[in-house]
């Protein structure tokens, strides 16, 4: 039987645009829900077909745990299109296109992604993970996704994978090899940085020309490669502003019914680095007459 879902996610926009952002009416799931809120999750989770066997890991490939992803309704790879993964899709349109245009930037900035939010609790690490997903299945995209999230990293642990030294590692030592940190996982075209050990200066690490220097080596290592950064919220952690001036493009997630638009001006503010900045509006309500997306006969089987 035919059948549609709630549309998750709204396609970043071009240029923020505080009231059209604010008035935008989309649903998406945050990263963390209270148990007492299960609905948005569940219907997604009861609607999304069963994820397909994974194939077998190249060697030295870290697996990633799509049952643990399925069960927190994340997109799973190698599984039938879902509604979700339509609406990241949108998402990750808009961000390649920025790519291209922006020919004029050095790779390792041009090709660099930033995810972050004003504050705590509002889905970027959710929207972060998903778009890094989705980029994987792209045809000719490699995709790095970077725990940037120096305080409280568990991107690592929601993909099912373990790993130690990272990010930080590399730009306290200058004679190490950034690409040695990276984690490749059997999810075809996607690759790990852990957060790395923890650190009291990350902030001036990131700050510092060795920054610029480990970007370029990574960015160098595979031509096909986009690095994509989940970073602290910007109100909560300078690491966020930091970083936003080493990347082409900023996507900063909005939780409608926690976001004001006094902290959404100030983060955008503390952004002011970044070369441009979208906006991804969460948790808002959905307009029945609204967009969806869902399968139908023919379609949605086959990605």
């Amino acid at each position: 039987m035919k059948h549609s879902r709630i549309s998750l996610l709204e396609r970043a926009a071009e240029v923020y645009d505080f009231e059209a952002a604010l008035r935008a009416r989309v649903a998406a799931p945050v990263e963390a829900r209270p148990p007492a809120e299960p609905f948005e999750l569940a219907e997604e989770a009861r609607l999304a077909p069963p994820p397909r066997p994974a194939p077998p890991a190249p060697e030295g490939a870290a697996t990633v745990d799509r049952a643990a992803l399925a069960a927190v309704g994340y997109i799973v790879p190698e599984a039938p299109v879902s509604g979700l993964a339509e609406e990241f899709r949108l998402v990750k349109r808009q961000l390649l296109a920025g790519i291209a245009r922006r020919v004029s930037q050095p790779d390792e900035k041009r090709r660099s992604l930033l995810v972050t939010s004003a504050g705590p609790g509002e889905g970027k690490t959710f929207c972060a993970l998903n778009l890094a997903l989705s980029l994987a299945g792209e045809q000719e995209v490699e995709v790095l996704l970077v725990d940037g999230d120096f305080a409280q990293p568990d991107l690592l642990a929601k993909l099912g994978i373990a790993g130690a030294h990272g990010l930080v590692d590399a730009l306290a030592d200058p004679s190490a090899d950034p690409e040695a940190y990276v984690i490749r996982t059997d999810v075809a075209g996607l690759s790990v940085l852990p957060a790395g050990a923890k650190a009291n200066n990350v902030p001036e690490l990131l700050a510092s020309e060795r920054t610029r220097e480990v970007l370029t080596r990574l960015v160098a290592a595979d031509r096909r490669r986009i690095i994509l950064f989940d970073s602290p919220p910007a109100l909560m952690a300078s690491a966020a502003a930091v970083l936003a001036a080493h990347v082409g493009q900023v996507l900063v997630v909005v939780r409608a019914d926690r976001t004001t638009e006094a902290d959404l001006r100030e983060a955008i503010g503390l952004l002011a680095g970044a070369d441009h900045v979208g906006l991804l509006l969460n948790g808002a309500g959905f307009a029945v007459t609204g967009r969806r997306f869902g399968a139908y006969e023919g379609y949605g089987d086959e990605d």
